[in-house]
């Protein structure tokens, strides 16, 4: 493979978006290693494999019924944040190839879940069975969640506690209150970002008949339930601290309420014009990540050992590695809008 062809793939993979994955299941691993001192290197490192490869299997898996759906189609409101990769569209892969390639990604993120289930306990299978139901039908037949305003819940439901419990589980073989309440902003806070990515879409989604919680009520309904969800998330924050089940530190997570507040002003503004709003979508890309990395930090803090330090840091030198990437593109995107607002 040329490095031409990696660019195409790793623009259909949409890596940016994988966070929505890997961040709740690092966070559920520092959990058991905070509240419980739990933790084992090897299986963390499996769950996070089999996270990515799912995520990037459903990225591809959206793009592949799209495009067969006929929902690529009609994409042309030239914002970057919201619609598929283009790879197909564009004539970039072949849908055969793209089907061929995230089928095998499937195969050996099922494969993982299957080892941990036996090595660490059949909920990890029944976990395993919901998170691959939510990623494989949210676009594809005869379920189709995102065709029928279910894929918003489905999807705050799975790349939230769902992940997070998983992870959880498969260090400690129990579940916990702490890995719920800890995990529930980032389910919240996915919920929020794929509302404001159907904002862009309304027009292109009704045409195809995606009818998402956006496309069915209206961009209006779109930008309230956007702010109601966004707002929901700092309070499931604050409500867990009051609770006692994230730790006091973890207000440092409020730190990212500035860039929320100003990405509700854009969208507010702009959200009749896809490519004005753009900034909004990348400011909820930003929030989501930031906010979780801030929380990821403060477990850290709290759950750190001087006497083991692979296990006190290991989740967040993962972080580390896996979000590079995402912050180096967020960067690039934001030094093209700059350099656009200049001209």
């Amino acid at each position: 493979m040329n490095f031409k062809s990696f660019e195409v793939w790793w623009k259909a993979f949409r890596f940016h978006y994988a966070s929505a994955s890997f961040m709740p299941g690092i966070l559920g691993g520092m959990i058991a290693w905070t509240y419980d001192v739990q933790f084992h290197p090897g299986y963390f490192l499996l769950v996070m494999l089999g996270l990515i490869l799912n995520h990037l299997a459903l990225n591809m898996t959206d793009d592949y019924y799209d495009f067969r759906h006929l929902v690529d189609a009609f994409d042309s409101h030239g914002n970057p944040y919201s619609g598929g990769s283009g790879t197909l569209s564009k004539g970039l892969i072949r849908p055969d190839q793209m089907r061929h390639v995230f089928a095998s990604f499937y195969i050996i993120a099922i494969g993982i879940g299957i080892f941990l289930g036996i090595l660490r306990g059949s909920f990890v299978l029944f976990l395993l069975a919901f998170g691959f139901f939510c990623a494989f039908f949210y676009t594809a037949p005869p379920i189709r969640f995102g065709y029928r305003g279910l894929g918003e819940i489905a999807q705050l439901l799975c790349f939230g506690p769902g992940i997070g419990l998983g992870a959880y589980y498969v260090q400690t073989q129990k579940l916990s209150w702490e890995a719920f309440w800890g995990t529930l902003p980032f389910g919240i806070m996915l919920f929020s970002m794929i509302t404001i990515n159907e904002i862009p879409d309304y027009l292109e989604d009704r045409k195809a008949g995606k009818l998402n919680l956006v496309a069915r009520f209206g961009r209006e309904a779109g930008v309230k339930l956007f702010i109601l969800s966004l707002l929901s998330a700092y309070g499931a924050i604050l409500m867990g601290i009051f609770l006692g089940k994230i730790p006091f530190v973890g207000l440092i997570s409020l730190l990212t309420f500035p860039i929320a507040f100003k990405t509700i002003s854009i969208l507010r503004g702009n959200y009749q014009d896809p490519v004005k709003m753009a900034p909004a979508n990348l400011g909820m890309i930003c929030t989501h990540n930031s906010t979780a990395i801030l929380l990821i930090i403060a477990y850290t803090i709290v759950g750190f050992k001087k006497d083991n330090l692979l296990s006190s840091f290991l989740p967040l030198f993962t972080l580390i590695v896996l979000y590079l990437p995402i912050a180096k593109l967020i960067s690039k995107a934001s030094l093209a809008k700059r350099k656009e607002e200049a001209i």
